[in-house]
């Protein structure tokens, strides 16, 4: 499928999605909303990893404010169900690893939909904003509930109600995302990350999201069996007889994803 306002690559199990609209600072529309939650469909069935990026300055700078005449007259709690949940269900429910390489500013809903990744991986200079009570509204597209999950209750009341900044160095050290990168190491690390993902264990990496997901709210004994079952579906996988005999060999496994 063609698109307008993102483009998506595959190359060798690596898909990569890019926010388009640099003019925009990659601001969300309703054409873009619809395009990205196509998107991330269509790379959980052509790929085994996907990377999630901005063009240009920004990673995403969040609903593009200009999209209507008179912002007022949005239905915003129609938008959030229609076109936001669409693109978050598709990140939660993909069948692969999803990375989120934060080139540039994150703010809104961009930050969110980049918290709802797997691992999140940003510039050094980029930040994270919470920008929505600026505007008299609250965090949206998931973000009253990756926040307290991943930095604390006391970091995310603040960044809700304060909607300040938040460096990509500050995001690391608080929890809310895997790691800051230094400006000139950014896409190799990010591609580098990629490409490891997309030639690994694929079933393993599925049964890890699911795993690591389902701890928020399992009990202990819950969570010892849904570890026990997901290893048994490891157990009988190819990549695992790989892994073992790698081992052995002492060589590095060549993973099929199966």
């Amino acid at each position: 499928m063609d698109y307008e306002t993102i483009r998506l690559e595959i190359t060798e199990g690596l898909a990569v999605l890019t926010f388009n609209r640099p003019d925009k600072y990659n601001a969300l529309n309703t054409q873009m909303r619809a395009e990205i939650a196509h998107a991330v469909k269509a790379a959980g069935e052509g790929a085994r990893a996907l990377v999630i990026t901005g063009e240009g300055k920004a990673f995403c700078s969040g609903q593009d404010l200009g999209d209507r005449a008179n912002a007022a007259d949005v239905d915003l709690e129609r938008t959030l169900r229609d076109e936001y949940q669409p693109i978050l269900d598709a990140i939660y429910e993909s069948p692969i690893p999803i990375i989120a390489a934060v080139n540039g500013p994150a703010a809104g809903a961009g930050a969110n939909i980049a918290l709802a990744a797997d691992v999140v991986i940003a510039k050094e200079s980029a930040y994270f904003m919470q920008a929505f009570a600026k505007i008299g509204l609250i965090p949206d597209a998931g973000g009253t509930y990756w926040m307290p999950r991943t930095m604390g209750f006391a970091k995310a009341m603040g960044a809700a109600m304060f909607a300040e900044k938040i460096t990509a160095r500050q995001a690391a050290d608080w929890g809310l995302i895997w790691e800051a990168v230094a400006d000139e190491d950014f896409e190799a690390n990010w591609r580098a990350r990629g490409e490891y993902l997309a030639n690994g264990p694929t079933l393993a990496f599925r049964h890890i999201r699911k795993a690591i997901r389902a701890s928020l709210d399992n009990s202990l004994e819950d969570q010892l069996a849904l570890e026990a079952h997901a290893q048994g579906d490891c157990g009988k996988s190819r990549d695992f007889s790989e892994g073992v005999m790698s081992f052995l060999e002492k060589r590095a496994p060549k993973f099929e994803g199966r």
